[in-house]
C-alpha cells in the first residue's frame, strides 16, 4: 500500500481509503448496502491488514448507523487510523437540522464524535453547498473546530469550482483553517473534473478524494450494453450517478481487453487508472463481501504501460467545450520553440 500527502499537511493516508456507505443500511441508504456488524467487523480488520489507514463515513449514511459501526469496527485500532466524516444532509425534521450554519455543524460534530466513539475527527468534510448559508458563517464555524481540537483537517465534497476557490479565498482573508482535500465523483467514464476543478486543485494544493470510481458498479465489467446485469447490484437499483452510458461502455469494451492481456478484473482497471492520474490522492473503495473487497485492494498491483494509458486517454477523452478549447488554443504560442537541431 501506498501513502500520500493529504493536500498541503503533513498527513499520509493510504492511496485506498474504505468506505463505509454500505454499511447498516437504513432508509434512503437500504439499496446502496445492507452490511451488519459483524461483517462490518471483517471487513474493516481486513482493510487494515492490507495496509489502509484512511476511512470514510458521513452522518448521513443510514441515519447515524454508519459513524457507529465504524467507531465499534476500529475500536482501539482507532488511533492508527484516519478518520473522515461528513456534516450538511438532513439529520432531523426540524427547519436547522440540514445544511451549514453555525448551528447544525456545531451540533453535528458531536452527534459524530459520539457515535464514531472518538474525541477527535481527523478530516471534517462538508457534504456539499448550502446556499442559505454565507460561506463566511461555514468557514467560521468550521476553524473553531480545529482550534478546539475536535477536528483536525477540513475538507470538502460536491462543489463547483467557484465555490470552492471563494472558500479558499474567505480562509485567506480571514486566517481561518481552509479546505485541504476535495471529495468529488471521477472514473475514466466521467472526467467532468477535469474541465476546471483539477486545475484549480492542482493550483491550490487540494488532495481529491474520489467517490464512486465505479461509478455505482457500472465500470466493475459486469454490466453490459444490451442491458445485461446482476440483478442484485446496486446500478440495477439505484441509476447513480449520472453517466453517459454509450461513452461509458465504449470505455469498458477497452478495459475489458487490457484486464485479459493483465489477467485481472475490468475493475481493477478501472481503479488503476484513477491511481496513475497525478491529482487523485486516494481513492474510496466500497465492498458489501470479502471477495469484493479483495478485488480492490489489488488494483495498486496493476500497472498500467504508456500505451494502455494512451488507449484509456483516447477512449475516455471529454468532447472538447469553451473556453477550454480557446484556453489551449492561445497557450500554445507561449512555449519556446526547440532551437534548432534540437
Amino acid at each position: 500500500m501506498k501513502y500520500k500527502q493529504l493536500g498541503r499537511t503533513g498527513l499520509l493516508v493510504s492511496e485506498l481509503c474504505f468506505g463505509t456507505m454500505t454499511f447498516a443500511g437504513r432508509g434512503f441508504w437500504k439499496v446502496v448496502g445492507q452490511q451488519p456488524q459483524e461483517t462490518a467487523d471483517n471487513l474493516i480488520a481486513k482493510a487494515l491488514d492490507a495496509g489502509i489507514n484512511f476511512f470514510d463515513t458521513a452522518n448521513i449514511y443510514s441515519e447515524g448507523e454508519s459513524e457507529k459501526m465504524l467507531g465499534k469496527a476500529l475500536g482501539k485500532r482507532r488511533k492508527e487510523v484516519v478518520v473522515a466524516t461528513k456534516v450538511r444532509g438532513r439529520m432531523g425534521p426540524g427547519a436547522n437540522q440540514v445544511g451549514l450554519s453555525r448551528g447544525h455543524i456545531m451540533q453535528s460534530v458531536e452527534d459524530s464524535l459520539s457515535r464514531l466513539g472518538t474525541d477527535y475527527i481527523d478530516l471534517y468534510q462538508i457534504h456539499g453547498f448550502d446556499e442559505l448559508t454565507p460561506l463566511e458563517e461555514t468557514m467560521r464555524a468550521l476553524d473553531d473546530l480545529v482550534r478546539s481540537g475536535k477536528v483536525r483537517y477540513l475538507g470538502c465534497s460536491n462543489l463547483a469550482a467557484w465555490q470552492l476557490m471563494k472558500s479558499l479565498w474567505i480562509s485567506d482573508k480571514s486566517d481561518l483553517h481552509r479546505f485541504e482535500t476535495l471529495q468529488a465523483y471521477y472514473t475514466i467514464a466521467g472526467r467532468d473534473l477535469e474541465r476546471e476543478l483539477v486545475p484549480l486543485m492542482r493550483d491550490q494544493q487540494i488532495g481529491l478524494l474520489v467517490w464512486s470510481p465505479l461509478a455505482g458498479g457500472l465500470l466493475s465489467g459486469k454490466f453490459y450494453r444490451e442491458g445485461e446485469g446482476p440483478e442484485n447490484a446496486r446500478r440495477a437499483a439505484f441509476d447513480f450517478p449520472p453517466v453517459d452510458k454509450e461513452r461509458a461502455f465504449n470505455v469498458v469494451d477497452v478495459m475489458r481487453e487490457i484486464a485479459a492481456a493483465h489477467k485481472v478484473s475490468v475493475a481493477q482497471i478501472a481503479l488503476s487508472w484513477l491511481l496513475h492520474q497525478p491529482v487523485v490522492t486516494s481513492v474510496i473503495i466500497g465492498a458489501k463481501n470479502d471477495e469484493q473487497l479483495s478485488d480492490n485492494l489489488s488494483a495498486p498491483e496493476v500497472e498500467l504501460s504508456a500505451d494502455e494509458l494512451s488507449r484509456l486517454a483516447e477512449v475516455s477523452a471529454l468532447p472538447p467545450e469553451y473556453p477550454g478549447w480557446m484556453l489551449e488554443r492561445q497557450g500554445q504560442d507561449r512555449y519556446p520553440a526547440p532551437a534548432p537541431g534540437a
